[in-house]
């Protein structure tokens, strides 16, 4: 008899504690890269790496371009880019774009310009998108036509080029309209700088080696 009222007792309070020991995260991948991901923990963003401990009982276990795998309080989940682990986070989520540091420490991703795509490097340095005239005719921009000509100063010397507005730029889900960028005759620069143009229309963090750009609404 002295037993009874004991296990009652403990009964009771598994039914309290467990719903609380049981209860996952919030857990939404919003950037992936080889053997790391972007994640969002119960509002909060952090980097995780495959091998390093998460916050929040949540472990990377494995991560490639298409889907991180997680282990979240001991169970092991495969979750795709801006997919819920746990129902009714109906919170909207703020068009970001999550981009890793990559080969000399410099920002790259793909993009679009005009429908048309392109590859970027981030420059802060730069006051607009810069292109050269190569890549200008490669995608379809007329900057002989539309452009107003100027000069500008390389490293080397100056050159001739051309002041465009462009329709539409876009990278990842954040697309400008009207964005202003300079056309350089001849091959320089080799790859498409993004700069202030499209960067100051944006709000932008650097979080240990990766940039996020948000869409300022």
């Amino acid at each position: 008899m002295d037993g009874k009222p004991r296990l009652v007792w403990l009964a009771l309070l598994a039914l309290v504690v467990s719903p609380w020991i049981q209860a996952d995260p919030q857990v939404r991948v919003v950037g992936l890269f080889p053997n790391a991901a972007v994640v969002n923990i119960d509002g909060q963003r952090h980097m995780l790496r495959v091998g390093r401990p998460g916050p929040a009982g949540v472990e990377l276990v494995a991560a490639d371009s298409n889907t991180a795998t997680l282990r979240i309080n001991g169970q092991v989940r495969q979750l795709g880019l801006q997919r819920e682990y746990t129902e009714g986070f109906t919170a909207p989520e703020r068009q970001q774009v999550v981009i890793a540091r990559g080969q000399g420490g410099h920002y790259r991703t793909t993009g679009s310009i005009n429908g048309r795509v392109v590859q970027f490097m981030v420059d802060t340095g730069a006051t607009s998108i810069a292109m050269s005239s190569v890549e200008a005719q490669r995608i379809g921009v007329d900057y002989r036509l539309q452009g107003t000509q100027t000069m500008v100063n390389t490293a080397s010397a100056q050159v001739p080029a051309y002041r465009v507005r462009l329709d539409r730029v876009k990278v990842g889900d954040i697309e400008l309209t009207g964005v202003e960028a300079l056309v350089l005759e001849g091959r320089f620069p080799q790859e498409i700088l993004l700069g202030n143009s499209y960067l100051s229309r944006v709000s932008m963090r650097d979080e240990n080696g990766t940039l996020l750009l948000e869409r300022r609404f």
